[in-house]
């Protein structure tokens, strides 16, 4: 026993460091919203009121977290699916390193690692329906009917704010495929175009089934913030106009530090925790099962 713990000892020491943040910013907080979404507190006073699980029973009948569920879910689908789509092209493309590599690389990257901040005023420019670029191209080339308020119309609203989402996701995407694409085996690819495989049923077939560990870890990511997006929509609109772009986590910071009600707030942000959870653990189950 002497000797085992020797051997590792410095593991654990290194360790310690890394458990004790996680401890303290994790696991203290998340325990703290639980408590919190227990009682009914305002978050200025000291007195917190148990009121057991009535916050959650609020929940239960609250419309508007139905329908800030509903955005998440839009969010969620066509947030996962067309960062992942775009992205694979844009790897495909650059696979066999083109000309002007690095150069792509860069601009189809760059979106990514820009401020939140930055990307929601950008787009909020573009969609200005004034001097917005959008409007401006639009009346342009015929399309004036088309014009409008983008960010100020319930309707589209929340897909004005996803496109802008997407266009920052895309670069994250097509870099970790590109990476994986490095180790998708050439040898396999050339033996299925010997048996008379075409484009889509080489890549179907033989460079998705290698990149599945990869697909897997990026889908699972973009899947957990599909259902915690909140910066973009702060920042862009608010969860408005009326609530046509309002999601959990908006949802969350409104009740909690705006009506003062974060008990109320903590039980949004418990639940939302669990649904990209069990979101989360669902899709990987069902991939491996597909795989098996």
């Amino acid at each position: 026993m002497t000797q085992s713990w020797q051997r590792s000892r410095a593991a654990v020491l290194f360790m310690l460091p890394a458990l004790a943040l996680y401890l303290v910013f994790m696991v203290w907080p998340f325990l703290q919203s639980f408590w919190f979404a227990l009682t009914d507190w305002n978050g200025a006073t000291a007195t917190k009121t148990f009121v057991g699980l009535a916050n959650f029973a609020e929940l239960a009948g609250d419309g508007l977290f139905r329908l800030a569920l509903r955005n998440n879910l839009v969010w969620v689908v066509v947030g996962t699916a067309a960062p992942l789509a775009i992205g694979m092209v844009l790897a495909l493309l650059l696979w066999n390193r083109p000309k002007g590599f690095t150069l792509f690389r860069t601009i189809f990257f760059l979106p990514h690692i820009l401020l939140t901040v930055v990307i929601g005023i950008i787009w909020s420019w573009i969609y200005n329906p004034i001097f917005g670029i959008l409007n401006i191209w639009l009346d342009g080339i015929g399309l004036g009917q088309v014009s409008r308020g983008w960010l100020g119309d319930p309707d589209v609203a929340l897909y004005a704010v996803l496109i802008a989402a997407i266009w920052a996701e895309v670069g994250f995407v097509f870099v970790i495929l590109l990476a994986g694409l490095q180790n998708v085996s050439r040898d396999l690819l050339e033996a299925a175009t010997i048996d008379g495989a075409n484009g889509w049923q080489r890549f179907k077939d033989v460079t998705v089934p290698q990149l599945a560990n990869v697909l897997n870890v990026v889908t699972a990511l973009l899947l957990i913030g599909g259902f915690n997006v909140f910066d973009i929509i702060f920042v862009m609109t608010q969860g408005g106009p009326a609530n046509a772009t309002q999601t959990m986590a908006t949802m969350t910071y409104d009740a909690a530090f705006t009506l003062n009600r974060v008990g109320y707030g903590s039980a949004i942000s418990l639940v939302m925790t669990a649904i990209s959870l069990v979101a989360s653990v669902v899709f990987l189950r069902l991939r491996e099962r597909g795989e098996g």
